[in-house]
């Protein structure tokens, strides 16, 4: 893990823009605009120094913003927003819900200059707004999303998709697959992977010193001893003997339709989930607007928003910061809790 020398009570927390024609500039503002932020860390927006401003001038924030080329020279003082320019767009030339390949090459310009200054300890962890992964692959960027970026640039191979609240945590075994597939795609090798990658950061980011995990079954009723299926009994059983001879507490495959009530009344730390939609929609039923997006197994801390880039009210002043704020105010946290281990 890179070095953060000079991390302080309040750590240096990078914000990347996101897509600067959704929502990302519109919820850093708004994100920023509430002090208590500033009691949590420094928060130091990565972005384009034109649209900030321009923004913040429809919004009527009374916000300062201030532009600054490097980490040290920040201010960090509620009122007034540090911005590192990493594009030079047109503002006027922008229209909100239509990417570009422009706007793709500064979306990503943000990310990489945010990893980078991350990866050599000059910030401490970076919290992203959403971007679109089509503007990238316009742009030339070859990546499904900020997880496949974060993971190629820091040279990091195993790496898990959190979604983390107040009150749920759930890791996903698989991500962004047809439902068809994720049969075929599960592995017990992946399933123990997520498990270990799970409590390790469980352990080292969120402070839990002997984290309980549950895992869920794929099939309904957890394969009723392979009647409604099999994976429970070939892949998933495998991985879970696996994990706890490493180690680590982990119960499980429980059947998933009572499993998240019992997560939800504290059980476990976290639950493994075996594909997207069976992880994030009991979890966005409880943190629709305050839920967090954490890539474990990462060499940085990096969070973010759990949403898109809402191109439906981009510029309509509509947009809830809540779960920016959770994702700078948890990597703040995760920055800390790192260091004093």
């Amino acid at each position: 893990m890179p070095s953060m020398k000079g991390i302080t009570k309040r750590p240096i927390i990078g914000i990347t823009m996101g897509d600067p024609v959704g929502i990302g500039p519109e919820i850093i503002l708004k994100a920023l605009a509430q002090g208590s932020v500033y009691e949590t860390c420094c928060p130091l927006v990565l972005g384009d120094i034109a649209v900030m401003t321009a923004t913040n001038q429809w919004l009527k924030t009374g916000l300062r913003i201030q532009p600054v080329d490097a980490p040290e020279a920040g201010r960090y003082q509620s009122g007034t927003i540090d911005v590192m320019g990493c594009s030079d767009l047109d503002f006027n030339q922008l229209q909100y819900g239509h990417p570009t390949q422009e706007t793709g090459r500064a979306m990503v310009a943000y990310v990489t200059q945010g990893i980078d200054w991350a990866m050599k300890g000059r910030i401490h962890g970076l919290a992203t707004c959403p971007i679109n992964k089509m503007a990238m692959h316009v742009a030339g960027f070859d990546f499904d999303g900020h997880t496949e970026l974060l993971a190629e640039r820091t040279k990091t191979s195993d790496y898990v998709m959190m979604l983390a609240g107040t009150r749920l945590r759930v890791a996903l075994v698989t991500i962004h697959l047809p439902l068809a597939q994720v049969p075929q795609r599960l592995t017990t090798q992946g399933v123990f992977k997520t498990i270990r990658i799970t409590n390790e950061a469980l352990r080292h980011s969120f402070g839990i010193p002997r984290p309980k995990l549950a895992v869920a079954a794929l099939n309904p009723h957890a394969g009723e001893n392979g009647l409604f299926g099999d994976e429970e009994i070939r892949v998933i059983s495998p991985a879970l003997c696996q994990a706890a001879e490493s180690g680590v507490r982990v119960s499980g495959p429980h059947p998933p339709d009572t499993l998240f009530h019992w997560a939800l009344k504290g059980r476990w730390d976290a639950v493994v989930c075996m594909y997207h939609d069976q992880g994030l929609i009991p979890f966005k039923m409880v943190h629709f607007s305050g839920g967090v997006n954490v890539t474990l197994g990462l060499p940085i801390v990096r969070t973010s928003v759990d949403h898109g880039t809402a191109y439906d009210i981009a510029g309509t002043g509509e947009a809830d910061p809540g779960s920016l704020v959770a994702a700078v105010r948890m990597a703040a946290q995760h920055a800390i809790t790192r260091m004093a281990i």
